[in-house]
């Protein structure tokens, strides 16, 4: 298998959705830095629209992770509910 990864920003924005991120994925290794934090994964990793939503507590839109977004590698599969980083072999 092969490693994804996303970095957001760290900042209080970013909280709710890295928990929901660990919270779905806990295969997923977190690695925080100062003023980034980085979320890898073996295989695949897996952001759920809903779960983000019952952290903020209010609707959230999977274009929103782009404002804090830093990097990421994987391929992206994305839908309204969904966004997933995998590789495609």
């Amino acid at each position: 298998m092969s490693t994804v990864f996303i970095a957001f920003q760290t900042n209080e924005d970013t909280r709710p959705i890295v928990e929901s991120i660990l919270a779905d994925n806990p295969h997923a290794v977190l690695d925080e830095q100062p003023a980034m934090v980085k979320i890898n994964a073996e295989g695949q990793l897996v952001i759920k629209r809903e779960s983000i939503e019952e952290r903020i507590g209010r609707s959230f839109d999977l274009q929103e992770l782009q404002i804090n977004l830093i990097t990421l590698s994987g391929n992206i599969d994305e839908d309204d509910d969904q966004f997933t980083l995998a590789w495609k072999n």
